[in-house]
């Protein structure tokens, strides 16, 4: 896949867990375990950025790596904290505008699209 189409499709897919720690939020339930969300080289973002060694030579490919790992273990802390019953503190750390939820999420999309447009 063509690396423009793989950023777009990270976009997207990353875009998706807030949504999905809403959900775990207010039913307490998540088809997801936090020990696997937290591993940055499972979804499929991850195993393309790590498997594909023309990405590695990228000027992007560190940052972006760094960037991704700690919006893994982010999602996967706030999603344990909505599993274990925490609801509020949950909900804040995923809300909270000046949290490292939403920092890293919007640094990190900022920063695939800088390499998407640098990859045109």
């Amino acid at each position: 896949m063509a690396l423009v189409e793989q950023i777009d499709r990270a976009i997207g897919a990353h875009g998706m867990w807030k949504a999905r720690i809403r959900m775990a939020i207010d039913t307490g339930k998540s088809e997801f375990d936090p020990a696997i969300v937290k591993t940055d080289n499972s979804c499929d973002f991850g195993k393309w950025l790590y498997g594909t060694l023309e990405v590695k030579s990228s000027p992007f490919f560190e940052k972006v790596k760094g960037l991704h790992a700690e919006f893994h273990a982010e999602a996967a802390r706030i999603l344990q904290l909505a599993l274990s019953g925490q609801k509020v503190v949950a909900q804040a750390a995923l809300e909270n505008p000046a949290g490292k939820f939403v920092t890293l999420s919007s640094s990190l999309t900022k920063l695939m699209m800088e390499w998407k447009t640098s990859a045109r």
